[in-house]
């Protein structure tokens, strides 16, 4: 039986990659599982040691079917070694890059009542071309205003691997957050 489990509630799949990234500091690989948020519901978290979510944002929020699950399994999430991180664009700028200075990691809080161990916060990465239409444009406007990028011919991935490979470190060990 693993040890951990890695849940993932991703729009485009770049937080999956994140949560596989992750894996790497792990010592034991076979001891970790990786599932989506939707697979999750299939799992008693109580048989896990440590329990890691990753969300990505959309449109200024995480999904609402995280806030439901995080509602559901708060007290065993709240028992166990658990650990959130968001994935955002707007963490590409230095200002909202920890998990202090976030705000979407602020609104997780405060509407969560779900208190991890520990958190965390990565830049994410615009993907223009594999955007439909809607999102391609909404997504450039957003950038336009926040001063990001706005060619939608390419792909911009803001995602710092060597801070993802250090929060993994952080949490492979099995040290108390």
């Amino acid at each position: 039986m693993p040890d951990t489990l890695i849940i993932y509630s991703s729009t485009d799949g770049h937080t999956k990659i994140i949560c596989k990234r992750l894996t790497n500091s792990f010592e034991d690989g076979n001891k970790i599982k990786i599932v989506s948020l939707d697979e999750a519901k299939k799992y008693k978290l109580s048989d896990f040691n440590k329990i890691i979510i990753g969300a990505s944002i959309r449109y200024g929020n995480h999904s609402k079917k995280l806030y439901k699950f995080v509602d559901l399994n708060k007290d065993v999430l709240n028992q166990k070694q658990s650990v959130f991180f968001s994935v955002n664009v707007v963490a590409r700028k230095p200002e909202k890059s920890t998990p202090d200075t976030n705000p979407y990691i602020n609104k997780f809080l405060k509407i969560s009542s779900w208190r991890p161990k520990k958190i965390g916060v990565f830049a994410g990465k615009v993907d223009y071309p594999n955007y439909n239409f809607f999102d391609k444009y909404t997504i450039k406007f957003i950038m336009f205003i926040t001063k990001g990028p706005t060619d939608t011919s390419k792909s911009y991935e803001f995602t710092d691997w060597n801070r993802v490979d250090q929060f993994a470190e952080e949490i492979s060990n099995n040290a108390e957050y």
